[in-house]
């Protein structure tokens, strides 16, 4: 459904009214929230690390110390890093919650995720040619795309990126080959320069290294093997859980595509309209919504990313009636639906041709 120069405007309208409505609502309840989710966050993470080296005792403390350092991983990149980089909680003037001071758990380096995520992913929605984030120069995820012979094992693709995913996510900036090989530099939007990029990238990335596999192994004296596996394991977790959240937003079955020329010049109700169409979110109980950063919400995300995520929930009830006022597809599902479609949309672009991605304004 196209709507009208006047629709759009009442989008625009009614969409800033549910925000403007949460952010009088800011204050002391969503700073102690944030902070007790820091504190679970980083008690989980000091008790999962002990128990590893009190494994010896019995294996099953080895077990539960993996999953208590993969909560902690996953709170880290989602409930927290994920919000607080986007500028949730700014306006608390916390100096370990600001995101011009925020570093997280992960490879990606928190101001080369800044400006890949939160500028060119957030302002260029699916916009093919412009929205790198819309398969990750990896996958086929529309006919838009011309097919290759590599697109045939992109299923194995995907698997390999969400068990490495914080690495693809810290590579991302680079543009793979167009800066370590001297091809076609992609479009920039910053001024950052090839080498800055690289020293990001290693000078995390090297950092991360030692910590899970050479500091930590080591301080953990004849169990430094365990620690070593259990370290790899953890971050194995995380890199699925967040690889499987961010595909369900963002490459379901039914989100739409578009083209650079439609969107030129575009009101903000219609760019509140092309996230609404270019994003999906997934239902379930509140311990699901924190494990991904409320990134269940991802329409809600998309319309409003410097919103404390917690409201989400509450804002999609107000959200989904908009939608259907106007006429605007509201994608939502279970979890594993919502999956199922993405998996099958990577498995139907494998192959040439394949069906036609939703288009459009």
């Amino acid at each position: 459904m196209k709507l009208s120069t006047e629709q759009f405007n009442a989008l625009e309208h009614e969409l800033d009214s549910v925000k403007q409505q949460v952010q009088q609502q800011l204050g002391d309840a969503d700073a102690r929230y944030i902070r007790r989710v820091l504190l679970v966050q980083r008690l989980s993470a000091l008790s999962g690390r002990v128990l590893m080296v009190l494994g010896f005792i019995t294996p099953w403390l080895w077990l539960v110390g993996v999953l208590l350092l993969a909560l902690a991983k996953i709170l880290d990149n989602m409930e927290i890093g994920h919000n607080v980089l986007h500028g949730q909680y700014d306006w608390m003037n916390d100096p370990v919650l600001h995101s011009k001071r925020y570093e997280w758990d992960i490879a990606c380096d928190a101001g080369s995720w800044q400006r890949t995520h939160n500028f060119e992913h957030h302002t260029y929605t699916n916009i093919i040619g412009k929205d790198r984030d819309f398969g990750y120069g990896l996958l086929r995820l529309s006919n838009d795309f011309r097919w290759r012979l590599r697109n045939l094992w992109q299923g194995g693709t995907y698997l390999l990126l969400s068990m490495l995913f914080q690495w693809g996510v810290s590579y991302h900036e680079l543009a793979a080959q167009r800066v370590f090989f001297g091809k076609k530099k992609a479009d920039r939007h910053t001024q950052v320069s090839d080498s800055e990029l690289k020293k990001a990238f290693f000078g995390k990335g090297a950092r991360q290294l030692i910590k899970d596999y050479v500091f930590f192994p080591l301080i953990a004296g004849p169990m430094w093997l365990w620690v070593l596996c259990g370290n790899l394991l953890a971050n194995l977790l995380r890199n699925l859980w967040t690889s499987t959240v961010i595909f369900c937003g963002h490459f379901t079955k039914e989100v739409h595509v578009f083209t650079a020329a439609e969107c030129e010049g575009e009101s903000r109700g219609q760019w509140y309209y092309r996230q609404m169409l270019g994003s999906s979110n997934f239902t379930g109980p509140t311990w699901l919504h924190i494990l991904t950063g409320h990134l269940s919400c991802q329409i809600e995300h998309h319309l409003f990313p410097d919103i404390p995520a917690r409201h989400y929930p509450a804002m999609a009830k107000q959200v989904q009636a908009i939608a259907a006022k106007y006429g605007i597809p509201y994608n939502t599902g279970s979890f594993v639906r919502q999956y199922s479609t993405v998996f099958g949309r990577i498995m139907r672009y494998s192959l040439p041709g394949g069906a036609k991605a939703v288009k459009g304004l």
